[in-house]
């Protein structure tokens, strides 16, 4: 099959060369054109397809939740499933401007996902309200964005490292928890996420021994590894901020489709009722 060759970006033409096929200065391992001369990477792109599986699955199972907290939770799953088309768009063309909407859509789910959930006694001593946060989250995800311009082959790298601040916030609340489901989902949402960036990690920095051995597809393990560690994740985040925001309606960790194994994607089950002892 024919190659695209790579664009060069100049003063004449530039806008279009943004969105031309290979102007993306990120290559990932897997072989290009292999299986279509339209799509640059045919298992990157199709992966992606784990992102509209597992959103609106969560915008259901946590509907009850968002319910009772705030609506606004199911915008972290209409982001993940814009993720989902602009990472697909970016692994079929390797075009610039497939590169930024991609690493861009996760940086503001991150943002929602800090918005909605950071723990409110964590705050900074000037912020007063979670509305106040907002602001800030919103201020520094346009701050990025626009800085995200500057080196745009770091973007991904600064985005992972997000996940170590998470993995704080993440290792603060366990510290007040003594529940053993919560520590249990805890264990298995970073085992995801271990693996999840173990993939990603390996098929950017180990790429010519996956080529030596014809396995070049960690990178779509990553795109549904994630997938399963976000939705374990929310869940968890989701019930520390029930526990703290909301005790009244109960808030309870449940499996979907089978609860009594503890297997399953997790979600928080809510009802209305007087307000019980706090676990976490």
């Amino acid at each position: 099959m024919p190659v695209i060759p790579p664009v060069v970006l100049g003063s004449a033409g530039e806008m279009a060369g943004v969105f031309a096929y290979q102007s993306s200065e990120v290559d990932w391992c897997e072989d290009n054109y292999q299986h279509y001369d339209t799509v640059a990477e045919f298992y990157n792109t199709v992966s992606n397809v784990s992102f509209f599986i597992f959103s609106p699955i969560m915008m259901y199972l946590l509907h009850p939740y968002a319910r009772e907290r705030t609506r606004a939770v199911h915008l972290v799953w209409l982001m993940m499933m814009v993720v989902g088309v602009f990472s697909a768009y970016y692994h079929m063309t390797l075009s610039y401007m497939g590169q930024m909407l991609d690493e861009l859509s996760i940086l503001w789910v991150l943002a929602i996902g800090y918005t909605l959930w950071f723990p409110r006694r964590l705050f900074p001593a000037f912020i007063r309200s979670r509305s106040q946060f907002a602001c800030l989250m919103f201020l520094a995800a346009t701050i990025s964005t626009l800085s995200s311009f500057a080196k745009p082959t770091i973007n991904a790298y600064a985005l992972n490292c997000v996940s170590l601040h998470i993995l704080y916030i993440l290792q603060l609340e366990l510290r007040s928890c003594s529940d053993p489901r919560i520590h249990r989902l805890a264990l298995v949402t970073v085992a995801w996420w271990a693996l999840a960036i173990s993939c990603w990690l390996s098929d950017r920095l180990l790429c010519s021994f996956w080529k030596r051995i014809h396995f070049c597809y960690l990178h779509s393990f990553w795109h549904v590894l994630i997938s399963v560690a976000s939705a374990h994740g929310c869940a968890l985040f989701a019930y520390f901020d029930a526990q703290s925001e909301i005790p009244e309606a109960k808030p309870e960790l449940r499996y979907w489709p089978e609860n009594r194994w503890n297997l399953g994607m997790p979600y928080l089950s809510v009802r209305e009722g007087s307000t019980q002892r706090k676990q976490c």
